[in-house]
């Protein structure tokens, strides 16, 4: 079978925007872990608490290694700009309003699947907490926003977090007065989208949790969204224990390195080059006797230091 024909046979003969989990895990075959019920990755609460510390040069880092040289999306604006997002993907891809199709996606939504609202608000039904809401808006601006400070209120009950949001929003003065509504956005504008199919019609949404695009990153459900100083890296779930863990290394590493500079007690040189088994071997006692106070957990600090053999 080619691989057109096996990816054909995912689909129902009735389109559907929700991705099947079938779908999703041919999608995502290299992660092992723990799934949502429709087969979106799910990385645990406690990498994601981890990975608040991280950067986005360290993320960069490990994926560059790992040959994903497309992760990194910039140039936002922001709604809490010195707070940092964490969370796992749930995405929704809309397109410019077309009526005959979005006459069929409502009636097989309304009719087959029970939803009610506009379809606007169909993925932001399913958010679940530690979700971020990552939509492609197409960048629509003048009469694109989908989300408001009354959608915006309803992501941050369910998921306990913002978006990223590839278009406009309105409403940003009420957006804002959700205090843990960190969020990345491309443009502000005070209209709305309009979704009547025999009238106005400014989008059409066509996939909810299928890949879609941000910036130049393909982003994939599940994928886990790290926001902070301006700029969103989107980390695949099977490389967020090394990121999170390479960070937390690189961490200690600079802590350690910084107070024995302080000391005197190495050169900058020895320092900013390999080091010797000398400094390796300070630097496992230094963790020893400092791991009740470095800003790493413990357990990580000891599982480290079982790995090293000075």
């Amino acid at each position: 079978m080619s691989l057109f024909g096996a990816l054909l046979q995912f689909y129902s003969p009735v389109f559907s925007q929700q991705i099947s989990k079938e779908e999703l895990l041919f999608l995502t075959p290299e992660w092992k872990g723990e799934r949502f019920p429709d087969g979106r990755p799910k990385v645990s609460d406690a990498l994601l608490k981890r990975m608040r510390l991280v950067t986005h040069e360290e993320a960069w880092a490990v994926m560059k290694g790992e040959n994903y040289k497309f992760q990194y999306a910039e140039g936002w604006q922001c709604i809490n700009p010195d707070s940092v997002l964490v969370g796992r993907a749930l995405t929704a891809t809309f397109m410019p309003g077309r009526p005959d199709v979005h006459r069929v996606i409502d009636k097989k939504g309304h009719e087959k699947d029970g939803r009610i609202k506009s379809q606007n608000a169909w993925p932001i039904d399913m958010l679940v907490r530690g979700d971020v809401y990552v939509v492609d808006q197409f960048g629509a601006h003048e009469n694109g926003p989908t989300i408001g400070d009354n959608l915006g209120n309803s992501i941050y009950a369910k998921s306990g977090n913002g978006i990223v949001y590839e278009g406009a929003i309105r409403d940003i003065a009420g957006l804002k007065e959700i205090g843990g509504f960190t969020s990345f956005f491309r443009s502000y504008h005070p209209s709305h989208h309009l979704n009547n199919p025999d009238g106005e019609l400014n989008t059409t949404l066509v996939a909810i949790n299928h890949p879609t695009r941000i910036g130049k990153v393909m982003v994939m459900p599940g994928d886990v969204v790290l926001g902070r100083d301006g700029a969103v890296t989107f980390i695949p779930p099977h490389l967020t224990e090394k990121v999170v863990t390479t960070s937390e290394i690189v961490r200690l590493r600079d802590m350690f390195g910084h107070e024995r500079l302080r000391q005197q007690k190495y050169t900058a040189g020895q320092i900013d080059n390999r080091w010797t088994p000398e400094i390796e071997k300070d630097f496992s006692q230094w963790l020893n006797a400092h791991i009740n106070e470095l800003p790493v957990p413990k357990e990580q600090i000891q599982e480290y230091l079982k790995k090293r053999t000075w």
